[in-house]
């Protein structure tokens, strides 16, 4: 690598003179380091570089410097074998053409790490695969122009280092499932349910994710998880099933046609993706013995709000309908009451007629008590007698006055009891 030559500028006018300046050190003589591009920051600083340009240019570098130190190194180095995985014969006999439908995690021997695999651990997977596979490694070993799993293993470096081509790949990875519990399925719910979420939760655009829980959760959490769940956000694409290459159009007419048919296919399968979450959690929502209980628990609440009012209705209309009955009883009484009072009157006044017609019976048989017969006499004992039933306005006091008269008329003295009787009005 070639030093450059950096010039200083004059000092600015403004600066102390040259005698009071003092040189405390040296420069020290430059020192060429070959530096890997991996680690945490490497990959931060990726991440900001243009998708499609220099970090694949940066990275396609990389993969070529690797590529020419294992041919150097091609009969120096041995590999620990114990740490590596099989690599199978329908492995290494993969079409290069077909690298779409490779297993970018199998070629580089990271199937057990897969999306967890960080790019630290890509590089060195890399590194291994190309001392192994390395084209003049095979020739030295008497395999001329076998290099097709090499180029399945460049591949696979390419699409696992590039942050958005990696994406897209574990967007589609066939290892990862992507079937959900039916909805009948069978067993303990959090132990049907719970891989799934866990499975799912990777593809979150935010984070941290709420776990499922268990029976014992609380109901805010409970409600929080399928919230969340609900209005899940998933960053998962589906740009690497494109079946056009975009590219390969003839055209600005043709390319455009190619990206309308390929961004319609993404549509429709990122829809079929969200109906398969939201089917999900349907039926997670529905199957949960939690939410089963807090349904429960809220119609106890219901009910018992609804039963109090009920009582209370009830309650009320029952003192209602007693105050009206004991209206209805005091009005009957009352009624009851008057018809009998009605007919103590009735009674008594026929009782007083009945004695008013005894006493003028007794008057008139008694020649209404007269001191002689004649008209006068008749008509001063009939003035008697009008005065005695004027003045005799009760039932009582005319039984009295009629019994007195009787006796007295029995005992032949009627007429002197008349008088006594006037006497006393």
């Amino acid at each position: 690598m070639a030093l450059e030559l950096v010039t200083l500028s004059a000092a600015p006018a403004t600066a102390p003179a040259a005698g009071a300046a003092a040189v405390h050190g040296a420069i020290s003589a430059a020192v060429q380091r070959e530096i890997s591009p991996v680690g945490v920051y490497v990959q931060h600083y990726l991440r900001r570089l243009d998708k499609a340009g220099e970090a694949a240019c940066h990275l396609q570098d990389h993969a070529d410097h690797a590529a020419a130190e294992a041919a150097r190194a091609v009969g120096s180095l041995a590999l620990d074998e114990d740490e590596d995985e099989e690599e199978t014969e329908d492995l290494l006999e993969l079409d290069p053409k077909a690298w779409k439908e490779q297993d970018h995690y199998a070629v580089l021997g990271l199937s057990k790490l897969r999306f967890r695999a960080t790019l630290d651990d890509v590089v060195r997977a890399h590194r291994k695969k190309v001392l192994r596979h390395h084209p003049d490694k095979k020739a030295a070993q008497g395999h001329a122009n076998d290099d097709g799993f090499f180029k399945c293993i460049q591949k696979a470096f390419e699409i696992l280092t590039d942050p958005v081509k990696r994406q897209h790949w574990d967007s589609v990875d066939p290892a990862i499932a992507t079937d959900i519990p039916s909805a009948k399925a069978k067993g303990d719910f959090f132990e049907v349910y719970r891989p799934v979420f866990e499975r799912e939760a990777r593809f979150s655009t935010k984070t941290p994710v709420p776990e499922l829980g268990d029976a014992d959760t609380a109901r805010a959490d409970v409600e929080a998880f399928y919230e969340f769940w609900f209005g899940f956000e998933s960053w998962r694409a589906f740009d690497y099933l494109d079946k056009d290459d975009v590219d390969s159009g003839t055209n600005r007419d043709d390319r455009r046609h190619l990206e309308a048919k390929n961004r319609k296919q993404r549509e429709t399968r990122k829809t079929e993706d969200n109906q398969r979450l939201r089917t999900l959690v349907d039926r997670a929502f529905k199957a949960d013995p939690r939410m089963a209980r807090f349904r429960e628990e809220d119609k106890t609440k219901r009910n018992a709000k609804r039963n109090a009012r009920e009582e209370e209705e009830r309650r009320a209309k029952e003192a209602q309908r007693a105050a009206e009955e004991e209206a209805q009883r005091a009005a009957a009484s009352v009624a009851a009451q008057e018809e009998e009072d009605k007919k103590k009157r009735q009674d008594a006044h026929k009782q007083f007629k009945k004695e008013q017609r005894a006493l003028k019976v007794l008057f008139k048989g008694a020649n209404y008590f007269a001191a002689g017969t004649s008209a006068a006499d008749i008509a001063a004992g009939t003035a008697n007698l009008d005065k005695i039933l004027a003045a005799k306005a009760d039932v009582d006091s005319l039984v009295a006055a009629r019994t007195a008269i009787e006796a007295a008329h029995a005992a032949g003295n009627g007429a002197a009891a008349v008088s006594a009787i006037l006497a006393e009005l």
